[in-house]
């Protein structure tokens, strides 16, 4: 007997916009830079607003790939709540990552960002968050990022 192969199925797009950049320099775990939630949209295997509060911890590595770290919130028409945590890494050659730095637009072929979109609700009709992995390939605009997160099958 062999395992399944998984697959992906899109589940939920999100629209994070952001505030801006903060810079906090060399810390003891290296370049931290943290990356306000400001708010955005949930559409898709659930609607929602996401709330501002949230914020990406990243830290810049030395080859220049940044690890990502956010946790936000999210809440729907019907009052119930989804926390977000992603983790990831956004990478590519240096010139884009200083292009994407400055709010410039970059087409999104030209550099790597995947995450690990990690789901907890209480809310019952949503317990299938709580109960599959979601992975995502994300794009950074100036001010926001946008992801079509997919359900591991």
């Amino acid at each position: 007997m062999t395992a399944p192969v998984p697959g992906l199925e899109a589940a939920f797009e999100v629209d994070a916009r952001l505030g801006p950049l903060e810079d906090h320099g060399v810390t003891r775990a290296g370049h931290r830079r943290v990356v306000p939630v400001a708010g955005g949209r949930i559409s898709g295997l659930f609607d929602a607003e996401i709330l501002p509060g949230g914020a990406d911890w990243q830290i810049v590595r030395p080859d220049g790939a940044v690890e990502i770290d956010t946790r936000y919130s999210a809440r729907t028409a019907a009052g119930e709540y989804v926390h977000f945590r992603t983790s990831g890494v956004r990478s590519g050659p240096p010139e884009v990552l200083e292009a994407l730095l400055r709010g410039e637009p970059v087409d999104p072929s030209q550099y790597y960002f995947r995450v690990a979109v990690h789901l907890e609700t209480s809310a019952p009709r949503l317990a299938i968050l709580e109960q599959s992995i979601f992975v995502a390939s994300a794009i950074r605009e100036a001010n926001a990022v946008r992801y079509t997160a997919y359900r591991v099958t």
